[in-house]
């Protein structure tokens, strides 16, 4: 396997547990504008999800299915650490979660801003800059959530 394709592959892990991630914290605040928020970037997510994919067929990188397997695997895992309450939703899961979810959203806007340097004549059809920009669109609203939900909860600890 290429260094390329191992590299769209480690994105392509990642890019699953972002995924899983959104899902479950969407579905940890339903009903409530956090909620809703986490709902479109899911869907966004799941799209850049895609286009990864493209990428990959498009320069021939072929899926690891077992990273991708291991990285799912291992998002279920994570559910299982401490979150201040024996069971349940804790006002710090929803820091953790937002905090997981920016970071992964950074490393995607460094994969398409990587694709975008390489200048490979594969990669011309893909618009680098518009997943870019909405890469640092979704950070930014992540952001403020995170920082909203980080003074709820360590605030009224």
């Amino acid at each position: 396997m290429s260094l390329l394709a191992t590299y769209l592959n480690d994105h392509l892990a990642g890019s699953t547990v972002g995924v899983e991630l959104a899902r479950r914290a969407r579905g940890s605040n339903e009903g409530s504008p956090l909620g809703d928020f986490l709902a479109e970037l899911a869907i966004e997510i799941d799209e850049d999800r895609e286009a990864l994919k493209e990428v990959m067929a498009a320069v021939g990188a072929g899926q690891d299915r077992i990273k991708v397997a291991g990285a799912w695997a291992g998002e279920k895992v994570g559910r299982l650490k401490p979150n201040g309450r024996l069971l349940g939703y804790s006002p710090l899961s929803r820091v953790v979660e937002l905090e997981g979810l920016r970071l992964g959203v950074e490393g995607k806007a460094c994969l398409w801003r990587m694709l975008r340097e390489l200048g490979d004549p594969r990669l011309d059809g893909f618009d680098f800059d518009a997943l870019i920009a909405r890469a640092e669109r979704q950070r930014d609203g992540l952001e403020q959530r995170r920082l909203k939900a980080g003074r709820l909860a360590l605030l009224s600890d």
